[in-house]
């Protein structure tokens, strides 16, 4: 007996669409369904991030620059990852940098394993993408078994040499794990409109199969950094109609970080049984509320790649539609993963010294105040006055009134924290500088607006604007 389909299922097979028009599509028909589905699992996240919390991550792991970049005062531990069971992994030196660290990983999956994709929508694109992309729509995401990820060139805007190069990497992990081409995925970071030297990585791959284990995500997280100053992780457990599964997650990203995926790499994989199909409407989905929900700088990468692998190793029913319900928890946990992540990029942000979060409220829809939210953590005006710790709420008000979205201006509000700052239209009554000034010297701010037209809301994470992010960019390459 066939059962009619709930708003949650319509709205999820609507994200099998193409990528094109997911976001479009999952926003019209999730909106109403966002407190329900996803607000407590937000929730639920920012009160138990880092709950897996380990001892910080070896010191050994270096990241690239002219000289080692200080640890980001907003570094977080790196979490205790078990073993996803089907999940192999292994890191070795390609010599894609001048300095002796890691700079490559290959993870191998194990048969009828699969995968889902979400990728940069750029206009320039890589040849990593590229393949990804391609690859993933012929085979539906079906029988998956290998990934082989660079740090220290992002092979992207090199033309028919780049594609080469990529499909000799893919050819040669191929045989070297008894596979097709088609079931190696690749990603690759760095500098942009450098050819990838394919040699370094094929030369690598025998040494690498050897070393090929199951508990190896710190390392894993190590080798992909590139101006990161800590390695990114995180671990979740969820229930699958009464079986435990594990899910984990490493992501790379400092700088060059914008919505519309955020400019980074991210691999995450679970031990549960879920169709390429399911997997793939997940990951759309809950990319929108996570990575495209940080910025720290406003510009969008060539690269940005979230690959994420279910192996069927757990012992779970294997699930075909994202919307069943023994999928719940795991959806929660899923996302709660994708936000630990994505709030690390910001921590990360280079140079960055104030991990804040901006909440827009009172829009006309969630659209208009994503759009708002975003206008102001991309603001320059603002991020540099977060760094000097000034609650000038005036350039709050600014990009507000620039995102040329619906505001009510008499209406107004603007809370920093505790503290109001304007209210209905003025300086709020009792509004005291001095507190605002203790309030603005914490690491972690919260900024909320209301724009007083509607029911729309919307939240957004970002980083300060220092003058270290300038000495970081302009020495990137040198």
């Amino acid at each position: 007996m066939s059962r009619k389909p709930t708003a949650a299922s319509k709205a999820l097979e609507a994200a099998a669409k193409p990528v094109e028009v997911v976001g479009q599509t999952l926003e019209r028909a999730f909106d109403p369904l966002t407190s329900a589905l996803k607000r407590a699992a937000l929730r639920r996240a920012d009160r138990q991030a880092r709950q897996f919390d380990a001892a910080p991550a070896p010191a050994a792991v270096t990241p690239a620059s002219k000289s080692a970049l200080r640890v980001s005062p907003l570094a977080v531990p790196f979490p205790a990852i078990p073993p996803i069971a089907g999940v192999e992994l292994a890191t070795g030196r390609a010599g894609f940098y001048k300095q002796d660290r890691e700079d490559l990983l290959v993870m191998c999956f194990p048969e009828g394993a699969s995968a889902a994709g979400v990728f940069t929508r750029h206009g320039v694109g890589s040849a990593p993408v590229d393949w990804c992309k391609r690859h993933l729509a012929t085979t539906k995401g079906e029988g998956v078994h290998a990934l082989v990820v660079n740090a220290g060139c992002a092979n992207s805007f090199t033309g028919k040499p780049g594609a080469d190069a990529v499909r000799r990497v893919c050819s040669t992990a191929a045989k070297r794990f008894d596979c097709r081409q088609r079931d190696v995925m690749v990603a690759s970071t760095g500098v942009i409109g450098v050819l990838l030297d394919d040699s370094k990585i094929t030369h690598r791959l025998p040494e690498l199969e050897q070393r090929l284990k199951a508990d190896n995500w710190a390392a894993a997280a190590g080798a992909i950094m590139t101006t990161d100053t800590f390695p990114k992780g995180a671990y979740a457990e969820a229930v699958i109609d009464g079986h435990p599964v594990r899910i984990a997650g490493i992501c790379k990203g400092s700088g060059m970080i914008a919505p519309d995926m955020a400019t980074m790499l991210a691999f995450v994989a679970t031990d549960a049984a879920i169709s390429p199909g399911a997997l793939q409407i997940l990951a759309s989905l809950y990319t929108r509320s996570t990575f495209n929900a940080v910025t720290v700088d406003g510009d969008r990468s060539t690269n940005d790649t979230l690959l994420l692998f279910a192996t069927g190793k757990s012992g779970a029913p294997r699930i075909s539609r994202a919307g069943d319900r023994r999928l719940a928890d795991f959806r929660d946990k899923l996302e709660h993963v994708l936000m630990d992540l994505a709030q690390q990029l910001i921590r990360d942000g280079e140079g960055a010294s104030k991990f804040i979060k901006v909440t827009v409220a009172g829009a006309e829809s969630h659209a208009s105040a994503r759009k708002i939210a975003r206008t102001i953590c991309e603001s320059p005006l603002v991020k540099t006055a977060f760094a000097g710790e000034d609650a000038n709420w005036g350039r709050i008000v600014m990009a507000v009134g620039r995102a040329d979205e619906p505001i009510d201006r008499d209406k107004l509000s603007v809370r920093f924290g505790p503290l109001w700052a304007a209210q209905d239209g003025l300086v709020a009554k009792g509004y005291d500088e001095a507190k605002m000034s203790a309030y603005m010297k914490n690491q972690e701010l919260e900024v909320s607006v209301d724009v007083g037209v509607g029911r729309g809301s919307a939240e957004m994470w970002t980083c300060d604007l220092t003058k270290r992010y300038v000495e970081i960019n302009g020495d990137y390459r040198s």
